[in-house]
C-alpha cells in the first residue's frame, strides 16, 4: 500500500458544493437562469438569480469559515461562462 503525503490541506480548509442550474420560462421565448448552491459541509443552500449572487455567497461563506480569519475572499474573474442570456 502506498500513501500519499502531498495530499495537504486539512479536510476543514476543505469545501464541497453542489451547485444546480436550470432555465426558468419567462413566456414569450424569454428564458431565466436560476440556481441553487449547497455547502454540502453545512447542508447551508441559496438560490439565486444570477452568478453575481452564487459568488457572493460562495466568497462570504469561506471567508467566515476562514481560521485565520482576515484573508481577503477571492476578488478576480471566475473561471468559466455565467450562464446570461443577454
Amino acid at each position: 500500500m502506498v500513501a500519499n503525503n502531498d495530499i495537504d490541506p486539512p479536510a476543514q480548509r476543505s469545501h464541497l458544493f453542489m451547485l444546480r442550474l436550470w432555465a426558468e420560462d419567462l413566456g414569450g421565448g424569454q428564458i431565466d437562469w436560476r440556481g441553487s448552491v449547497r455547502h454540502v459541509n453545512s447542508g447551508e443552500t441559496h438560490y439565486f438569480r444570477g452568478w453575481p449572487a452564487m459568488e457572493t455567497f460562495v466568497e462570504e461563506l469561506l471567508h467566515r469559515d476562514d481560521p485565520q480569519g482576515g484573508r481577503e475572499p477571492h476578488s478576480g474573474p471566475v473561471t468559466g461562462r455565467s450562464p446570461n442570456t443577454t
